[in-house]
C-alpha cells in the first residue's frame, strides 16, 4: 500500500469517526460558556441516534439521498427538546447541573429501546438503506495528492462540521451574542446588573447544546452503526465532553480535540490495514480510544481554566 493511500484510508476513516464529536462537542463549548455545565451530551446524541434512525427508516423511499441530512437536522430537533428537560432543572429548580446530566444520560437509552418496542416489537431497529456513506468533490478530488487524500471518499458531515465550528466560533467571539453568553458564563451577576437576560441566555447555550449534540448523534446512527439499539451511542458523548475540556471551552479547539479523539477511534477500526498497528492485538486497539480519553482528561483536566460560572447556579434575587 503506498502512502498517499494509507494517508488518504486514515484522514477518511478519521473524518468519518471525528464528524459527530465536532457537533457534540461545539454544543457543549456554548452550554458551558452559558454557564450550564452539560455531562448529559451522551443522552442527547442517544436520543438524535433514536430519532434519525426511525425518520430514516420510515422516509427512505420518499426522500432518496436526501433523507440522512434530514433525518439529522430531525435528530437535532429532538435532541433540542430532550435537552428542555436539562435546561428547566438547572435553570429554573438550580439542580446540581452533575445530576441533571447523568438523568439524561440514564434515561435516553432505555427510552429509545422502549420507544423501538413500541414501535417495530423488537429491541433495535433494522439496518437504515440511506446512509451518509462516502463523497468526492468534485474538481478538488482530482487534485495530485492532496485530493485523493482529503477530498476523495471522504465524509460531507465532517467537512459541514468544520464549516459551522469556524461560524461558531465567529457567533462566540465576534458578536454581540456570543459576549453576551460569554458574560453569563463568566459573571452572570455582573451581566444580570447590565440588563442581560441571563436565564434566556444560558437557556439559548443548553438548546444550541441539544440541537448540536442531535446532529452529532444522528451522524454517528447514520454513518457508523447503520441501526440504533441500546448500544449504539457508548462512550461517544464522553468522547464529545473530554474534547470541549481538551479544546479549552473553544469551538475550534473542541474540534481540533475531536479530530483526534476520531483518529484515535478509526486506528482502532482500521489498524488491521496499515504498517506496524496491524501487529497489535485486536482488544488493546479496541480499549485505545477510551484509554486516550482518560488519559487527555488526566493530564489536561487541571490545565484547561473553564468559564468561572461554569456548573454553578444563578438566582436572580441574590
Amino acid at each position: 500500500m503506498s502512502l498517499v493511500a494509507i494517508l488518504s484510508l486514515l484522514v477518511s476513516s478519521t473524518f468519518v469517526y471525528s464528524a459527530p464529536l465536532i457537533f457534540t462537542a461545539l454544543g457543549g463549548v456554548y452550554s458551558e460558556n452559558s454557564g450550564v455545565t452539560n455531562i448529559g451530551l451522551e443522552g442527547i446524541m442517544t436520543m438524535g441516534a433514536f430519532s434519525s434512525i426511525v425518520f430514516n427508516l420510515t422516509f427512505a423511499d420518499t426522500f432518496g439521498k436526501l433523507t440522512p441530512w434530514l433525518g439529522a437536522l430531525v435528530g437535532g430537533i429532538v435532541g433540542l427538546i430532550f435537552s428542555l428537560l436539562h435546561a428547566v432543572a438547572t435553570i429554573n429548580f438550580h439542580a446540581d447541573h452533575i445530576i441533571s446530566g447523568t438523568v439524561l444520560n440514564l434515561m435516553a437509552p432505555p427510552l429509545g429501546v422502549f420507544l423501538i418496542k413500541a414501535i417495530y416489537d423488537k429491541g433495535q431497529t433494522a439496518n437504515i438503506n440511506q446512509s451518509f456513506g462516502y463523497f468526492s468533490f468534485p474538481v478538488l478530488a482530482n487534485i495530485p495528492v492532496i485530493g485523493p487524500i482529503f477530498f476523495k471518499n471522504t465524509s460531507a458531515p465532517a467537512w459541514t462540521a468544520i464549516i459551522v465550528t469556524i461560524i461558531l466560533w465567529w457567533l462566540l467571539y465576534k458578536t454581540r451574542f456570543g459576549l453576551r453568553l460569554r458574560s453569563c458564563g463568566e459573571n452572570p451577576q455582573a451581566a444580570d446588573t447590565l440588563g442581560i437576560n441571563v436565564y434566556g441566555l444560558r437557556y439559548a447555550g443548553v438548546l444550541i447544546s441539544g440541537f448540536l449534540g442531535g446532529i452529532g448523534g444522528a451522524i454517528f446512527a447514520e454513518a457508523i452503526s447503520g441501526n440504533f439499539s441500546i448500544s449504539t451511542i457508548v462512550g461517544q458523548g464522553f468522547m464529545a465532553l473530554a474534547a470541549v475540556i481538551f479544546g479549552k471551552w473553544n469551538p475550534i479547539g473542541a474540534m481540533l480535540a475531536s479530530l483526534f479523539f476520531g483518529f484515535a477511534q478509526s486506528i482502532s477500526i482500521i489498524g488491521n490495514q496499515l504498517p506496524f498497528f496491524n501487529h497489535i492485538p485486536a482488544v488493546y486497539m479496541q480499549i485505545a480510544p477510551y484509554v486516550i480519553t482518560i488519559v487527555v482528561l488526566v493530564l489536561f483536566f487541571g490545565k484547561s481554566v473553564a468559564p468561572a460560572a461554569d456548573g454553578q447556579n444563578y438566582i436572580k434575587s441574590k
